[in-house]
């Protein structure tokens, strides 16, 4: 392989002759080789950043017009780069300084190279040019603030989609009555509908509690600089640059914040995960519901039909299984692992900054990614194919003993329990150990026993 030498404050390295990236990048290339590259979400943010900033720099006179022009230049030339084309010019990984100083230096040399092919006698430095009025400490944090509030922005109509699918359902079957389950065992009964508007409550809560948290990832702690006080940041940089990523993203980022705030913690992303992860913990309980009532089709509940989207089974020929369901409680899993993960990495803001700056994004934005994907096959491959098996629900309600609860208010609690334990001891259905009991005829049986007049769908309130 071909090479280049290239020079840093410690000396000269090797670099590959092709490669747009210079001699800090090539030494984190070395010095870093476990786990996964920055999230191209990450990386594309800090170009955003960069041609905000030298946009800014210009403006407020600290960047010469010719030079900042070759920087937005280069930068939109690299960002209409599909991702795996893009890739090729940032190979450091997650785990490395914890500052993202290296993935900056990473942005500004290739930033410079770019800039350097365009006109090879521009003279545009990582350093003194790409990031004038910048530091790794409020550029690395800026750009995770940008891209965590994407992917929320991103999430939220899934999520949205999800609950109009459930909304559906809840419709179409408002009035199928099923039985009703506590602690595992028959319960009273209620409708299907209203068992899925529980679902959908729960989910419009959670993204409710998302959107009530999302803004204070607009907080952006750019112009902060090394310690937060914005030392070497062109007066009016921060606002300058917060103005060009609105018209870039189109979402309402403000460099109003307490810029010492904003390098030392991040307890924004750390309270909007905190959501996401209640979300995780919701959509684990509704898809357990759903594949526990979908299990059969014969020595199971099978109350529920779900989809066939693909064999389940190596050596069960015909077998379904709730494979969406699967894929969707192994993401809530590891959304609630990553909660953790970034709670830990988040009290971590020893004196003037967190040094898990990497981890924390990248695992805040597995997560998002995750629930993005998983809640779209969950709800276009399962809940919306989904069907009631009625004629099972029926039965189940007619063999419950749990029913008796409607005679309680006539004969009262005692009585109710001694015929529920009679039908129990002799295999007797309900009706049948009512009646023999004499404490209830046929007809008040019938009247008082009415499953659907059970669950008061129809009450007003």
């Amino acid at each position: 392989m071909a090479y280049r030498e290239e020079a840093d404050t410690l000396g000269t390295v090797k670099v590959p002759a092709e490669a747009l990236w210079g001699a800090q990048t090539e030494r984190s290339r070395h010095n870093f080789t476990t786990g996964p590259t920055m999230p191209m979400a990450v990386i594309r943010a800090l170009l955003h950043l960069k041609r905000a900033a030298a946009i800014a720099n210009r403006d407020l006179g600290s960047l010469r017009e010719a030079k900042a022009q070759l920087i937005v230049q280069a930068i939109d030339q690299l960002l209409a780069l599909p991702d795996e084309k893009l890739q090729a010019n940032f190979p450091l990984r997650v785990y490395q300084t914890g500052s993202g100083t290296q993935t900056n230096m990473n942005v500004n040399e290739v930033i410079a190279h770019q800039a350097t092919n365009l006109a090879p006698t521009s003279g545009i430095l990582p350093n003194d040019d790409v990031n004038q009025s910048q530091s790794s400490n409020d550029t690395f944090p800026t750009a995770m603030a940008v891209t965590a509030y994407d992917a929320i922005h991103q999430l939220v109509p899934v999520v949205q989609r999800l609950i109009d699918e459930l909304a559906q359902k809840q419709a179409d079957y408002w009035r199928v009555v099923k039985i009703g389950r506590t602690h595992l065992q028959d319960a009273t009964p209620l409708t299907f509908g209203q068992e899925v508007s529980g679902w959908v409550s729960m989910l419009t809560h959670d993204l409710q509690y998302i959107q009530s948290l999302m803004p204070t990832l607009l907080e952006l702690p750019i112009g902060g600089t090394a310690v937060g006080t914005g030392l070497n940041a062109v007066p009016g940089f921060a606002v300058a640059v917060a103005t060009q990523l609105q018209q870039a993203y189109g979402y309402p980022f403000t460099a109003k914040t307490n810029k010492f705030f904003g390098l030392a913690a991040h307890s924004g992303l750390t309270v909007v995960h905190g959501a996401v992860k209640t979300l995780a913990g919701d959509l684990l309980k509704i898809a357990n519901d759903v594949r526990f009532l979908a299990s059969g089709p014969r020595a199971g509940y099978g109350e529920l039909n779900i989809p066939a989207n693909e064999p389940g089974s190596s050596i069960m020929p015909g077998k379904v299984n709730p494979t969406q369901a699967e894929a969707l409680t192994m993401a809530a899993t590891r959304v609630m692992g990553n909660d953790v993960t970034i709670s830990l990495a988040a009290s971590q803001g020893n004196f003037e900054m967190n040094v898990y700056k990497p981890v924390i994004i990248a695992t805040f934005l597995e997560s998002t990614t995750l629930l993005t994907g998983t809640i779209q096959g969950f709800t276009d491959r399962l809940v919306h194919g989904l069907t009631v098996n009625q004629d099972r629900m029926r039965n189940l309600v007619d063999e419950s003993l749990m029913t008796v609860t409607a005679l309680s208010p006539h004969i009262g609690y005692h009585a109710s329990a001694q015929i529920a334990q009679m039908a129990e001891q002799q295999n007797l259905t309900l009706r049948a150990a009512a009646l023999q009991s004499g404490q209830v005829t046929a007809a008040q049986f019938d009247k008082w026993v009415d499953p659907l007049a059970m669950t008061n769908v129809d009450r007003p309130d």
